[in-house]
């Protein structure tokens, strides 16, 4: 049994042949705190395989979820915010939209792109939080209005996917206005009869939820997204009430009629291509 036993006392390895396991390999769920690998997580389409918990995720991963091969052209990528204001607090806004770009990869809070989807052509708008928490500029206002209007051109379905903040208060009146550019768009959508499904994942409250967010022909959710317009706290403190449990999360507004049904993300594909099809 000598290979259990060390003969030779003071050996020590060298840093260089040292062997850990690289970063990014495992990933924990926050809300289990399991640790699975993070090729099983992908694969599970970025839900914990133990409590089924959705990570957030961004239209990178939107995209190559709900793609065919995850082939798709990208609609007005190189789109970025001015600034209309001249807007400072903390810091200016171009600069503010400049280290954000830099930090994230993105130009702005929403990426648009057409392509297939289970062989079904469908326009999709996809919101990305990390983005000055997804919040609702000119930029996202304008990028959105186009995705709608090359739905309208090429006769496709649109998919609207929302995580935001709400409006950007760096842009004031700007970004409200974008609620009614959006929802005018998306009149003229329901004209054409050409369907519209509003996508609601967590967060996605304030100005987005009032406009196109709630406007779909179907309103879905992903499990346990918050969604509602004000905050809770400011909710409470205004009616100076507690508030119901669960309230604003995903399944307390399916009960209360606001949504059409909840879907599981690694279901996502397969059930917005059946309801497509279904819908002609």
């Amino acid at each position: 049994m000598s290979w259990f036993i060390r003969k030779d006392k003071g050996i020590q390895t060298p840093t260089e042949m040292k062997r850990e396991a690289p970063d990014g390999l495992w990933y924990q769920c926050p809300s289990c705190k399991q640790v699975m690998h993070t090729r099983e997580h992908k694969m599970n389409a970025y839900t914990c395989v133990h409590c089924n918990f959705h990570e957030k995720i961004g239209s990178d991963a939107y995209f190559s979820i709900l793609f065919d091969d995850n082939t798709f052209t990208e609609l007005d990528a190189n789109m970025i915010s001015a600034d209309p204001l001249t807007f400072t607090d903390t810091k200016n806004y171009p600069d503010r939209i400049r280290s954000t770009v830099s930090k994230t990869g993105l130009k702005d809070a929403v990426r648009t792109a057409h392509g297939p989807m289970d062989g079904v052509k469908i326009t999709i708008a996809c919101m990305d939080f990390n983005f000055i928490g997804g919040s609702m500029g000119s930029v996202v206002g304008e990028k959105i209005a186009r995705a709608i209007d090359y739905a309208l051109a090429n006769r496709t379905p649109f998919l609207m996917i929302s995580r935001s903040g709400g409006a950007r208060m760096m842009e004031a009146g700007f970004s409200l206005m974008q609620m009614a550019k959006t929802s005018a768009k998306l009149a003229r959508l329901s004209e054409a009869k050409l369907p519209y499904i509003s996508l609601l994942t967590d967060p996605t409250t304030g100005g987005v939820t009032a406009s196109y967010a709630m406007l779909g022909d179907f309103n879905i959710a992903e499990p346990n997204a918050l969604i509602g317009f004000a905050g809770p706290r400011v909710i409470r403190e205004t009616i100076g009430k507690d508030l119901p449990k669960g309230f604003q999360s995903a399944e307390f507004v399916l009960e209360h009629g606001f949504l059409d049904f909840i879907v599981d993300r690694k279901d996502l594909k397969d059930k917005l291509a059946s309801l497509l099809k279904m819908i002609g």
